[in-house]
């Protein structure tokens, strides 16, 4: 009767387990939602405090004080930043602008080759239909320039809010390097320490190797790929390596991605020009992957790549863009900790017996 109750009890903690679980990661969704902003910028500022606690602590190597070290680095990079301001970011508005003001004569062009192997394939009897496939791939891409354009007020209305939140991600960075190892130490202290000590160690290990060896890796690409988009005269060249860098940021699909973007926009314009495009970029990434990659990165996640693809969509659906470039290391503390924990209290397992090992039966 006992053993029948605790059956019942068990399967009813399970069973009820899923709904909470899921009323939990709803009610958290919610929250993120009301307070999206807020965490976009403390997130933000948390990351850019966090990569530039390695120059801090490198002047402080130097027998700098720490504020003095905090000062002459948030000094470096807001002058650095400046600097990009105002050469590269007028280059790369100039460009944006003129990308989607061609789209549609690329388009068009396009859509004139697709016409001229479409008439060569009915004249041979071949049942591909591509004036319909063409059709229709130009009809989406028009379709999404359009809903861009009534943005671009939009977004030149919010150059100025982004502006304000630049100088709030400035300062809330400057806070988090003089107070925030205390601010952390104090929230860690709150959990149990069989919990908050892996926890403490496995975000620290896996946002390191992921923010910084990221970051280094799409600063390769990019920085490759602008003098081999010169060489070849590719238009465009600091948009379509800026595409291609940030979308390295996202594991596994990300390189597809913006490799798969770029060599499609410049396809409309010239198919062997989007060949070399498509070359020249497979080439850096794949020097970038088995090359840089393993010497920076290593296997710092040990995730199975079906769980980073599930980490990536969740989120994508939590957080967007800002959930995807945090999902795998998120995924990899908690892996991390779970790891430390189990290998720190390892559970109870009863051995596998054989005969021999079995006591004599007395007779």
């Amino acid at each position: 009767m006992a053993r029948r109750s605790y059956d019942l009890q068990r399967w009813l903690t399970i069973g009820l387990s899923g709904p909470i679980v899921a009323l939990n990661v709803w009610l958290l969704s919610q929250i993120f939602s009301y307070f999206e902003h807020l965490f976009t910028v403390l997130t933000i500022s948390a990351i850019l405090a966090f990569l530039l606690n390695y120059p801090v602590k490198f002047f402080q190597r130097a027998r700098i004080k720490r504020t003095g070290a905090i000062v002459l680095v948030l000094l470096v990079t807001i002058t650095l930043l400046a600097i990009l301001t105002l050469t590269l970011m007028p280059i790369l508005i100039t460009q944006t602008t003129q990308l989607l003001e061609k789209i549609p004569g690329w388009l068009e062009a396009s859509r004139q080759n697709l016409d001229y192997w479409d008439n060569w394939a009915k004249a041979r009897n071949l049942p591909i239909d591509l004036d319909a496939f063409g059709g229709r791939l130009s009809v989406q891409i028009e379709n999404q320039i359009q809903n861009i354009a009534p943005q671009a007020l939009e977004i030149a209305l919010g150059t100025v809010s982004g502006f304000i939140d630049t100088i709030i991600v400035i300062v809330l960075a400057f806070y988090m390097l003089l107070y925030g190892a205390r601010l952390w130490y104090g929230l860690i202290n709150l959990i149990p320490p069989k919990f908050g000590i892996p926890l403490s160690l496995s975000l620290r290990t896996n946002f390191h190797n992921f923010f910084l060896s990221q970051i280094v890796l799409a600063l390769f690409m990019v920085a490759g790929l602008i003098p081999v988009f010169t060489i070849l005269k590719v238009p465009f060249t600091l948009v379509f390596s800026l595409i291609i860098g940030i979308a390295e940021l996202i594991p596994l699909i990300g390189a597809a991605l913006g490799i798969g973007l770029v060599t499609l926009l410049v396809m409309f314009q010239s198919p062997w020009l989007a060949f070399q495009v498509a070359l020249a970029a497979v080439i850096l990434q794949q020097i970038r992957d088995n090359i840089l990659a393993p010497k920076i990165m290593g296997d710092f996640t040990g995730l199975n790549p079906i769980w980073i693809f599930v980490a990536l969509l969740m989120g994508l659906q939590i957080a967007g863009l800002l959930g995807v470039f945090l999902a795998v290391p998120i995924a990899g503390t908690i892996k991390g900790t779970i790891d430390a924990i189990r290998n720190t209290y390892p559970p109870a397992v009863v051995p596998n017996l054989t005969e021999k090992d079995l006591p004599p039966q007395s007779e």
